[in-house]
Formats: C-alpha cells, structure tokens, sequence
C-alpha cells in the first residue's frame, strides 16, 4: 500500500497472498494475468513461486537465489533443476537479477564480451560507506542478511572451492581497498551466490572471489549477537512456546527502508577482472558508484535498496520487450549484457570502466 500511495497511480492494484503456498500464487497470476512474475519476496519463496509461473505459464525474474528456511545455505541446484521443466511450458526464468547478484554477472560478461580476450581471475567488490546514523541495523532484510554473513565463506581457486572461516571469526580474510570516491574500506572474503554461476559461464575463469565491506562496529555486534545466541535459526523455547531468535532479533531491529531519510555517503559495487589481451595480461574494473541521499531524494530510498531494485526492473524491462528472450532457466550471464548495462545506465545507475591493478 506504501508504495501504491507513493506512486499515487490509479493502475497501481495491490493483493495479498501467501508466497509459501503455490497455489494462492497461481490464483493471484491468473486474476490478473501478467506477462512476467517479479519475485521480490523472501529467499525461501523462490521455488513455490515457480511452481506457480510454470502451472500458469508465466515468466519469471528473481533477484537472489532459493534458500530452505532450516538451513543457512544457499546455491543455484534447486532453481537450475526448474530447466527442463520451463523449456518444455515455453516459458523464461531469469535468476538473480538485482546487483550482485546481478549487475555484477552483467559486468563480467560485458568484460568478457568487450574489453578482454579472455578473463583468468574475478574480483566482485561490495562496497557500502555509508552512515545511517544506528547503533546497529542491516542494509536489508535483517534475517537473511545475518543468515549470508555467519556462513563459512567460500571462493573458487584452480578448479575447486576452497572454505575460510566466516568474517566474525578473528581469522577470516580481509583486505584494505582504495575504492574509487570513498577511498580505503576493509573488505571481507564473503560467499556470494554467483561466483557458483560465473564458475561455469565466463570461460578461462581460473579464480573468482566476492568482497563486502563491514565496519568494526558491524562485527562486534554480531559477534556479541551471535555468542548470546540470538543469530540462531532453529526454534528455542520461551515462555511455553517455540520461537527462533533470528526472528526475534529482526522484530527488534530498525526496519531497512527506516534507514533511508537520513543515509548519507556513497555504495561503490563493481568487478575486478584480469585476463589477457591482444596476448597481454590486463586488469579492468568496471563499477558503479551510488549516493545514499539521492536515491532518497529520487524514490524515498537508501542506494542498497535501490541498487538492488533498478537492475530487477530493468531485467522486467528487456524480458517483456523480448529484448531477452528464451525458454529455460538463466542467470544472467547467459544474456546479453549490453541492453541491460544501457538501460540500467540510463535509469540511475552509471557505470565506469578503467584500467585497474589486479589483486594477490
């Protein structure tokens, strides 16, 4: 309804449902019959609405990959095994399609396509220097962002996953960068979702890492969070009745989009790649650069939010123009990036390519 008034459009309808039960989706699908299903909802919900598009035969666009509730853990193997089930309805299934994931798939494979002749080595960088001003708050959902950030970290080194231990603990791995306009961030080795399917799309890729910044502050609330048990995601009994603390804790959180009014500072999001060309060894970043204050100003909305939302529209954008086209399952990589880094450019987030210095 927010955002119903926000818009303050007359063709703007708006509907409940249970994304958790298929076939109130496939009710909802049906009384309005759309083109496409952009599903913005919860991890967890990405199979059940699937389940709906492929009943109706509706396209679907998601912006991060399926995670069962029970489980700290998250890959493609659930969604990818929808691929010959949405070949044969006819129908297309776009995979992760915010920022990173995402944009950050769309610039390695514009790289790829445009700038080196083949890429050995991807760095994706995450970077929020950004101040909203709170003791300690999330940039989004609060439970599947202390969900991503408590899990062993993974990256992929000459043709294997190699495990480091979570950023909490006092031997994980981290490094200073000097990001374009904000300048040096401590960055975090992190698991994220599409090194899984950049690994097995960019060709020649011998090593892919993902980096996040988080302040100290950050990291001793969630390691005094975590040691007083409250990131815990199975049910513990209080009072008579089961509850889980991870769910508690995001009740007692600020809710993200609170943060927006008054975020100030900049997110700078890109990828590091270095390949050869022309038979030369050759390092370029390409990234974008995104101002808290103005994507306020813009849509009442902090620049994670909106990073993570103008990509998912762009995506709609191209599928239903069928400017990207096809039947089955893909990330984005698959797809050509050109019309998606144009349109993204062109709807708010810009984005810079230079010669840059590879990483160790």
């Amino acid at each position: 309804m927010a955002i119903q008034k926000q818009i303050g459009s007359n063709n703007v309808q708006i509907a409940q449902v249970d994304a958790d039960k298929a076939a109130e989706v496939v009710a909802l699908i049906r009384k309005f019959n759309p083109d496409l299903v952009i599903n913005v909802a919860l991890p967890y919900e990405d199979l059940s609405i699937m389940d709906a598009c492929l009943e109706t035969g509706t396209n679907y666009l998601d912006t991060a990959n399926y995670e069962p509730p029970s489980v700290a853990h998250f890959e493609y193997k659930w969604q990818w095994a929808y691929q010959d089930k949405f070949k044969a309805k006819g129908i297309m299934a776009v995979l992760g399609c915010g920022f990173d994931p995402g944009a950050s798939n769309a610039y390695c494979k514009y790289v790829e396509k445009h700038h080196l002749d083949e890429i050995h080595t991807v760095d994706i960088l995450d970077c929020n220097a950004g101040e909203h001003h709170k003791a300690f708050a999330t940039n989004f959902n609060p439970e599947i962002n202390i969900r991503e950030v408590t899990q062993v970290v993974k990256h992929w080194d000459n043709g294997k996953w190699i495990e480091t231990p979570p950023i909490i603990e006092p031997n994980s791995v981290h490094f200073t960068y000097e990001y374009p306009e904000v300048g040096p961030k401590e960055s975090y080795l992190l698991f994220h979702e599409e090194l899984e399917s950049l690994v097995l799309n960019i060709k020649g890729l011998k090593r892919i890492r993902f980096w996040m910044t988080f302040s100290e502050n950050y990291l001793t609330h969630l390691r005094v969070l975590r040691d007083v048990g409250m990131t815990r995601i199975d049910p513990v009994k209080f009072e008579g009745r089961d509850i889980i603390p991870v769910k508690f804790l995001k009740a007692l959180l600020p809710d993200p989009s609170s943060l927006a009014q008054n975020y100030q500072g900049k997110t700078v999001i890109g990828c590091l790649c270095t390949g050869l060309k022309n038979g030369k060894e050759k390092t370029v970043f390409i990234y974008n650069v995104c101002d808290h204050a103005q994507t306020f100003k813009e849509v009442q909305a902090n620049a994670v939010a909106y990073t993570a939302g103008v990509p998912a529209a762009c995506g709609a954008m191209l599928m239903v123009t069928n400017a990207w086209k096809g039947k089955g399952v893909f990330n984005v990589e698959q797809l050509d990036p050109d019309p998606f880094l144009d349109t993204m450019s062109k709807q708010g987030l810009p984005w810079t390519v230079k010669d840059s210095k590879k990483l160790p």
